[in-house]
Parts: structure tokens; sequence; C-alpha cells
């Protein structure tokens, strides 16, 4: 018959995954009690509790000291269970602090010593080291073993810990199902026992098996609350910061990835769990090497493989090798001294420790360096063990393998089964993409179409027939937006939250000018922008829905009417256009783009110094603007004719005023993200004869806003909103089914997130998110402030920001500046631009027009006309009035 001492340390030992904070006092307490009376098992009991609640509570230290006295104690009570249980939690602890041998010895031996249930659990423990040392083979083995037998015992707390080890294994060899059968079992015994921190971790779990299958949207959604548990349980987190950089390394957000798996690292050695830090390292090495940050990259990758080979972990030390191999071939000099044999021996190793997704990175860069040292046959060997993932792999690995196949056929002279391929690997991705519910998560996924669209434009280019270049350049410009529309924000929570956020930008607004510290405000400020940036990219996606297709050249040429359409691409460092007219396509190299880029980089400088009275930096801006033409448009000007040109820019021409070049001076410029879109914004309005309908808005401490809205406002007779009453929930209820807006207000690039970008009204800001509860938006936005025509650009020519927000969410065109601009001085060019707008002309005519009227001034009045450019489709009033 057990004593009441040993009852309370059961108790206790139950509280030791529910509360590890109340767990530690009642644990202290029956040890004492027992220990003065005798009671060596209860004592034992209660050392084992108080372990496993100082390793739930981040000091692997102290709950070694515990777990060492609950043996000892054991043996004194003569109990091989409770020896046993004492050496299954010590050894789980060992292996956490990356004492692996000695964490294997203490399992192997509790298991030779123990007979039935506790065997059972031994086993379960041997699996569940065996699976952190990547021996995933040895480790089912185990765990199919123990999870009968602790089913047909009833053990309910070792056969939840059993599933969810073999439900890990199963995530690691791509069995999915069978991983979200296993983990979910197991919640829903933790669930039944009220075991609240084993909850929290079983979410973590199945988000990790989320993110390996690629559904982003679920596996945000369980890692966000197995957070918010284990953060109320004071739990570790070092782990779980460890799978969401995962997830955001998966999705394509290398820099929030990067700062996730910092924060990961530097919890993983507050807790002392030292046998995760190598995996968290390579992470960091990955996200550091998508950012172009090579030298830190290989920093830390060799880290993690000292690490990994110190812990006898050689699954994580192949990884380790495989991103030190890549970070080396990021340098030319290294690039060469980089073993084939032994990063081909490496990708092999990948393929059997279960990371085969990083085993086709591994098999591509073999193939890619030994190409480049003449060793055609070992190239192809490479190509084709890399091609076979895209038959059995989440979509993100399946597009790789298409990647890799492609390539294979091409070397096998299979140029158009080649083509296919890369065809082939796009639609996977635009499948995966369509399922991604938030605008960035889509923009980011992106990067993955570089290789594949890359390819095909190179094929292209060497093919020489201007339609196939045009066709694979439409590929990947802009795709996210061609993507289904998103599903609206929540009007509930969200709406909340925006509105929190900006009464949060508000005090931090006032703190700074009153001279305190705004490092509360900002604290709030950045956790609601957390919380509504989280909560968009849960939101689901389509199932369903394609993705609008590229427009063909043939069919462009018949919508363009007199306009001719310039396409700028950028392959191997080259620039080149095609150049869609009338009568033909036409394919032109340009030259390198690096010269471009300088030139490009030198106009927002001479503009603000123009906008500020110096006239003396005049010649430098026509200096550069004069070579941006002769490198952009001279080449062009035998095709481009008199008449209106749309321009779809690529690399650093997002951000380039083209009224400034000498070529576009007075001509009707069209800035289109692709093509595509360009077609499809510009399709005829339906009903030609409905009311144009206005909605002009001041934002706050903007010079001349309330005079310039007032004049727009007359031009289109409708009365303006400005002052305390131009407030951000008004404004997007007007703003809902207008034809027409015009907003007034300070422009705010968010370079981090994009989707805060956001332009200043009465009450704070107005977000791109906002702008998501708005349906349906107006079909022409002027957005008259500074840089608020400045994209975002993730990946490739991928568009994100205020302008792509309004036009993926059906806006036809955004008036907008790509420039920092004197605000007080654009009351005349928007006056004008708008007077010529409700006399019938396009919204381009009506720029260059405004914009050729007001330059002439100079000073303050041609740095407020330079900066402004028409972005999206062809915009036209329903019904235009002249005005007198």
């Amino acid at each position: 018959m057990r004593s009441t001492s040993f009852d309370q340390a059961v108790d206790a030992l139950r509280l030791a995954e529910a509360d590890p904070g109340r767990s530690v006092v009642a644990a202290t307490a029956v040890a004492r009690r027992a220990r003065r009376q005798g009671e060596h098992a209860a004592a034992s009991g209660a050392e084992r509790e108080y372990g496993i609640a100082a390793l739930h509570l981040r000091n692997t230290d102290v709950a070694t000291r515990h777990l060492r006295a609950a043996v000892v104690l054991g043996r004194r009570a003569g109990e091989v269970s409770l020896v046993t249980e004492a050496r299954l939690r010590l050894a789980a602890v060992l292996n956490l602090r990356g004492r692996v041998r000695t964490a294997l010895r203490e399992i192997e031996a509790a298991a030779a010593e123990a007979t039935g249930t506790d065997r059972a659990r031994a086993l379960a423990q041997h699996g569940a080291i065996l699976l952190e040392l990547g021996r995933l083979d040895d480790a089912r083995g185990s765990l199919d073993v123990a999870v009968p037998a602790l089913r047909a015992a009833g053990d309910r707390m070792w056969l939840k810990r059993a599933l969810a080890n073999r439900g890990l294994i199963n995530g690691r060899r791509f069995r999915f199902d069978a991983a979200e059968a296993d983990l979910t079992e197991s919640l829903r015994i933790n669930r039944a026992l009220g075991v609240d921190l084993s909850v929290a971790f079983l979410l973590q779990n199945l988000g990790w098996v989320d993110t390996l299958r690629g559904d982003v949207p679920r596996a945000l959604h369980r890692l966000d609350d197995a957070e918010a548990q284990l953060r109320k349980l004071g739990a570790q987190v070092g782990l779980l910061l460890e799978d969401r950089a995962l997830l955001l390394l998966s999705a394509g957000m290398t820099g929030e990835a990067r700062a996730t798996s910092q924060a990961s690292v530097a919890a993983l050695e507050r807790e002392r769990q030292h046998v995760a830090l190598p995996r968290v390292r390579v992470l960091l090495a990955q996200a550091a090497l998508a950012e172009s940050s090579p030298d830190e990259a290989l920093a830390q990758a060799r880290r993690a493989l000292a690490e990994s080979v110190r812990q006898r972990r050689p699954e994580w030390a192949s990884f380790a090798r495989y991103v030190v191999a890549a970070a080396r071939a990021a340098d030319a000099g290294e690039r060469t001294r980089i073993s084939v044999a032994a990063l081909q021996r490496t990708a092999v190793a990948l393929d059997a420790a279960g990371w085969p997704d990083v085993a086709v990175h591994a098999w591509l860069l073999t193939a890619e360096l030994a190409f480049e040292r003449g060793r055609t046959d070992r190239g192809v060997a490479a190509l084709r063990t890399a091609s076979r993932a895209r038959q059995r792999r989440p979509a993100a690995t399946r597009t790789l393998g298409w990647y890799a196949e492609a390539q294979l056929r091409l070397r096998q002279g299979r140029r158009p089964a080649a083509l296919r391929a890369a065809r082939a690997g796009l639609r996977v991705l635009d499948e995966h993409r369509a399922r991604l519910g938030a605008a960035d998560l889509r923009a980011h996924s992106a990067a993955q179409r570089g290789a594949l669209a890359g390819l095909g434009l190179r094929l292209a280019i060497g093919g020489g027939r201007a339609s196939d270049v045009f066709a694979w350049a439409e590929r990947g410009r802009a795709s996210h937006l061609l993507l289904p529309p998103l599903r609206p924000l929540d009007e509930g929570d969200d709406a909340v939250d925006l509105a929190a956020l900006r009464a949060a930008v508000a005090d931090v607004d006032r703190l700074r000018n009153e001279g305190v510290d705004p490092a509360p405000a900002l604290r709030r400020q950045e956790a609601l922008e957390r919380r509504i940036r989280d909560r968009a990219r849960r939101r689901p996606g389509s199932t369903s829905a394609e993705p609008l297709p590229p427009v063909r050249d043939a069919t462009l040429r018949a919508a363009l009417a007199g306009s001719t359409l310039v396409e700028y691409i950028v392959s191997d460092g080259a620039l080149g256009a095609v150049v869609v007219a009338p009568a033909r396509t036409t394919w032109h190299a340009l030259g390198p783009v690096a010269p471009i880029r300088g030139l490009v980089d030198r106009l927002p400088f001479a503009v603000h110094r123009l906008a500020s009275g110096r006239a003396t930096v005049l010649p430098l801006l026509r200096d550069a603007a004069s070579r941006l033409d002769r490198l952009l448009l001279v080449p062009l000007a035998a095709h481009l004719g008199d008449g209106p040109v749309v321009v779809v820019p690529t690399g650093p021409l997002h951000s380039l005023p083209w009224s400034l070049l000498p070529s576009c001076a007075g001509r009707p410029v069209t800035v289109a993200p692709s093509a595509t879109l360009w077609h499809a914004a510009s399709a005829p309005v339906r009903s030609s004869a409905a009311p144009s309908d206005a909605v002009v808005v001041a934002g706050p401490g903007l010079p001349g806003a309330e005079d310039e809205v007032d004049a727009v406002a007359a031009i289109h007779r409708t009365t303006p909103l400005s002052g305390p009453d131009a407030q951000v929930e008004t404004t997007l209820r007007r703003l809902a089914g207008a034809d027409v807006a015009h907003l007034a207000a300070h422009g705010t690039i968010h370079r981090e997130h994009p989707l805060f970008s956001s332009v200043l009204l009465a009450d704070g800001p107005l977000t791109c998110y906002d702008l998501e509860r708005v349906r349906p938006l107006p079909r022409l936005v002027v957005l008259a402030g500074c840089e608020t025509g400045r994209h975002g650009v993730p990946a490739g020519d991928e568009l994100i920001g205020l302008a792509a927000t309004l036009l993926a969410r059906g806006t036809v065109q955004v008036v907008a500046s790509v420039l920092p601009i004197p605000d007080a001085a654009t009351a005349p060019l928007m006056t004008l631009f708008h007077e010529r707008l409700a006399a019938g002309a396009s919204s381009a005519v009506a720029l260059a027009e405004a914009q050729t009227a007001v330059a002439g001034e100079g000073g303050p009045a041609l740095a407020a006309a330079a900066g402004f450019v028409c972005i999206g489709g062809e915009f036209r009033l329903r019904s235009a009035t002249a005005v007198h």
C-alpha cells in the first residue's frame, strides 16, 4: 500500500507537464516531507517531477540534478519501475544537452533492466533519442514495438509521447497522412488528460508537418496557437521559433526567417538545449544565404557542422555540409575548390537521412559544378536523380524536380521538351500559390519561379523569336497579381486591430513630439502589426481557380490601338527589350544592366535637391536622364512611333520616373507590372453610361493639401473630405464603388513589411490591409504623396505595396509618385491632370499634358511633376464632362 506522500508525488507528477511552475512548488514540499519520513519511493517521484518541471522551465542543469537524485532514491526504495522512469527522463535531458552517448547508455541500461510496461516505456524513450540522432529507421523500430504495448497497458502518458515521436518520424519521411494520424491521436490523449503543455507541443508538431506539406496558412495557425499556449505557461519557446523559422524560409520570407532563426538560437542557448542548436544554425545559414550574406551563412554552417560532428549526428552534419558548399559556391574563388565528389556523397547522405527536399538542392548544385568542370556524365546523373522529386514531393520541391528535368532534357538536346518541363513546374507553383491567402506570402513564394522562368527565357532568347521571348518574360512578371483575388479581411477582429494600430501610431508621433521615449508605444505598434499580418497569412486561398494565363503578343497588338508596349528583361546580367507594336513584335539586346542601375539611383538625389530650389543640380538631372534615354529608348526609336507607350519595367526600372527621359517628354506613358495585367485591366467598361463618382480626401500635415482637394473636388463636382472628417473608416466607406479617388496625403513606405505602407489620414495610417476591406475599389486611384508608387520587390519582378494591392484587387490604374516630391508644389499638376481627365482624356494623356504644362516652370514644379507615373491599365472616365 502506497503512502500519502507517494500519492501526493503522483499528483504532483501529473502537474509537471500541465503547469511546471506550480509543480516545482508541490514537488519541493513532497520531497522534503518524504525524505524526513524515509519514504524513498515518494521522494523519488517528487524528484522526478521536479526534474521534469525544471526541464520545461528551461533549466536543464537543475533537471539533470533532480533526475539523478530520483534514480538514486528509486534504488534505495528497491523499485525498478521508479529507477526506469527516472532514467528515461534523465536520458531525454542529457540528449537535449547534447550528451548523446551518455543519454544512450542511460536508456539502453534502463531497457535491459526493465520488463513489461516499463520496457515499453524504455523503448519509447529509446526511439525518441534515436529520432534526435537521425536514426529514423531504428527509432521507428523501437516505437512500433512500444506503441501497441503501451496501448494494451492503457498507459496513456507514455503512449501519447510514443505517438508524437512516431508522428515526427513519419513527417521526416514525408508520410504526411500517417504523421497527422499519430500526432492527432496524441493530441486527443493530451487534451483528455488536461496536459496543456503537451497540447502546445503537439500543435507545434502538427504545424511543422503542415510546413513540410506546404500548407502555410494552417501551419501558421497551429504555430501561433502553440506559441500563445507556451508563453502563457512560461515554457520553452526555442524549438517553436525553430519551426516558425523553417516555415518562413519555406514560404520565401527570408528576412523574417533570418531574424526568427537568430531568436531561436538565442533562446536555445538560454535554455541549454544544445542538441537543437546545429539544426537551427543550419536554418540561419540558409536564410543568410538567401539574403545574399554568404559570409554569415558560411560561418553559421561551419559552426553547425562542428556541433553536429561533436554530437555524433550525421544527418545534421550532412545538412550543414551542403549549406557550407552552397555558401562557398557564392564566392567565385571558393567555388572552384568545392569537391564535386564530396558534394555528391552529401546529397546521397541527405536522401538517406530523411532530407529528400534538401537533397534535391544538393543534387542540383552537384550538377551545376560538374558541368562547369566538363564532367558531363556526372552532371547528367545528378540531374536525373534530382528530377525524380517532381513526382512525389510537396509543391516547392516538385517545382525543383521539374527544373532539374528541364535542365536534363536541355542537356539531351530536347529543347521543346525542356520548355514543357519548365511550364509544368510553373503550373505546380501557381497551384500552390493560389492556396495562399495573403499577398505577401504569394509574392515571396514566387522566388521559386525565377529559376524556371529564367531557364525558359534564356532558351527563348537563344531561339531568337521575339514572340517566345515575350511569352517567357510574362511568365515571370508580377504573377501573383494575376492569381484569384484574396478573401477580404474580417470586419471584426481585423477592423478592431487596424483601429488600434492607428491609435498606436498616433501615440508614437505624439510622444516623439513631446520629447518622450516612444518605446512602449512602438512595442504596441509592432505587436499589432504582427497580429494583423499573421492573421492575414492564416487566411486560406483558392483551391480551384487558376491564375490569369499570360497574354499572347498577337492578342496584345490588337488591344494596343495605336500604343506600343515595351517589356524590359534582364537575363544573365544583360538588359533587353521586347517591343510589341501594332505591326510586329521585335526583340532588342540593350547591353549590361549595371550602368543603368547607377543612373537610376542618381535621379532621386537630383530631384530632391531641385525641389529644394537648387537649380544648379538641373544639368546633373538632365545628363542622367539623357544617358538613360540613350540606353533604354533611343535604340528602340524606330519601333516606338510618336504615340503612347506602355512600359513593363524590370529590376531598377520599377522606380524610374519615365517623364524625365527625353523620348517620353510629352508622351503618354503607362507603367504596367505585366503586359497580361495591363491587357486585363484595360478591357472596356461594360456600362459606359454609368455616372462617375469621385472621392477626394486630404490628409493632415501636407502643405497645400486642402487647396488641392478643393480644386479637384470642384472639377468632379463632389464634396471633399478634409480636416477631422478625413478619417480612415469614413474614407473606406466612400471609396467602395467609386470611379475615381484622389488622396492628397503623406505616404509612408514600410520597407520591411510593404503591406503596412500607408497614406496618413486624420486618425492615422490607411494601410494596404485597410484597402483589402474595400469592395469594389475605385477604378482610378491618385495617390498624391511622396513615393506612394514605389513597390517592394521581394522576388524577381513580383511587386508588393500600395499600388500593387490596389491593382490586385481590381483598380484599373494608380497615379502615384516613385520619387520624393515637394508636396506643396503638386496642386497645380493635380488640378491640370483632373481637368484634362474630366474633359475626356485618358489618364496617361492627362498626366503627360499636365506634366508638360508645369515642368516648364522649373524648380519645385518640375520636381513635383517628374515623379508621377500611371501604373496599371488604361483608364478613362465613364462619363466625361468638359471643364470650363
